[in-house]
């Protein structure tokens, strides 16, 4: 019986051989990517690996050995796709990217929309990005909002998307696939809940508390100190600070930010009542164009995959071969379609990158409905 330095060294034997078979392959794959690049032929073959995959398998020996060999050639299969990839990249097969790069946001005669009253975190948050002074209104829905740039009546839209706490807002997900808009920038606002009421309000004859659902589980250890005032939900915080104004009532108070409490005229009864000092919302700018700024260094994405195992994994693995940093990936039902799921994925880059170009190409022959949600 072989020692296990003996069999270290016929496995050493037989890696030296595995090297070189697979240069020689890859080798003739760039010959193929080559002759692709020339003829503008599709680099994916989805049949030809189908009947790759089972003529390779067909020549083990027991299941075992097959299920790896399968796996084994998927992998060179997909070596190879992201070689001949990066050969179309670099011959120009791919075609400039349908979004134009622009220097700068015409941000200081930008009509912009917000979701919700005078007072919303989103109204702040338009501040933020635009200025103090900035052309902006409000519409009722997220979908007002995503129709009013679609229809030319504003040029910007600023939308929460992520919350650090309560996860992704769903809808805003589903709207930036539905419309033919695209993200332009982004902002991140921290959440500090406050206790607001009319002036002269005392906190021991408060007996109703309003506010958006969220926010009032986002202040549960407070509120639990006061657990005989009724806690009551509205659409957002802004709107709760609205109706304390207009009901003129110091037995209610609501759950609001400084800035909607300020924007109302309220007085601000206890500062700072979050549960977790660090929560805050990233929204994000959206327009109609196709646009992205020279300097922009995030990309959002979106696409389904086959309903088959190790889908996501393969498409996964461009980001990797290409070296970009992938920051986020969410998941969304697609509508129809029981149990098969949509996914939103940011990561590092700008689209003048032949990193990026290389990665884009790839899942666009490789995903389903691939869609680039902007570079910002």
């Amino acid at each position: 019986m072989a020692t296990l330095e003996e069999l270290r060294v016929r496995l050493d034997e037989i890696d030296e051989q595995i090297v070189r078979l697979y240069e020689e392959r890859m080798d003739v794959c760039r010959e193929v990517g080559e002759y692709k690049v020339n003829s503008w032929a599709k680099v994916l073959d989805r049949q030809r690996e189908r009947n790759k995959l089972a003529d390779v398998a067909s020549k083990a020996t027991n299941e075992f050995n097959k299920k790896g060999i399968q796996e084994l050639y998927e992998q060179m299969m997909s070596m190879s796709r992201k070689l001949q990839y990066q050969q179309m990249v670099e011959a120009g097969a791919l075609g400039r990217l349908p979004f134009i790069q622009i220097d700068s946001l015409e941000k200081e005669t930008a009509r912009v929309v917000f979701q919700g009253v005078e007072g919303a975190y989103s109204q702040a948050a338009m501040h933020r990005f635009f200025g103090e002074n900035c052309n902006g209104f409000h519409v009722r829905t997220f979908r007002e909002a995503m129709e009013a740039i679609e229809d030319g009546a504003a040029d910007y839209a600023v939308l929460p998307i992520d919350n650090s706490s309560a996860g992704a807002v769903a809808e805003v997900y589903d709207l930036l696939v539905e419309f033919e808009n695209y993200i332009v920038g982004e902002t991140i606002l921290p959440v500090k809940h406050t206790l607001a009421g009319l002036p002269g309000t005392d906190l021991d004859g408060i007996k109703r508390v309003y506010s958006k659902a969220e926010a009032l589980m986002q202040t549960t250890h407070f509120l639990d100190e006061h657990a005989d005032w009724q806690q009551i939900s509205v659409v957002n915080t802004a709107v709760a600070a609205k109706k304390i104004v207009e009901d003129k009532d110091t037995t209610q108070a609501a759950v609001c930010s400084a800035y909607a409490a300020q924007v109302h005229g309220l007085s601000v009864l206890v500062e700072d009542i979050n549960d977790d000092d660090n929560n805050s919302t990233r929204f994000i700018v959206v327009t109609n164009q196709k646009v992205f700024l020279k300097d922009a260094s995030k990309i959002s994405i979106c696409f389904e995959v086959p309903h088959k195992s190790g889908s996501l994994y393969r498409l996964l693995s461009h980001f990797i071969y290409n070296d970009l940093n992938m920051s986020k990936i969410e998941s969304r039902p697609v509508e129809g379609k029981n149990w098969e799921y949509r996914f939103f994925v940011d990561f590092d880059g700008n689209m003048g990158e032949p990193a990026v170009k290389n990665t884009i190409r790839g899942l666009r022959e490789e995903a389903i409905n691939l869609k680039i949600l902007g570079n910002y």
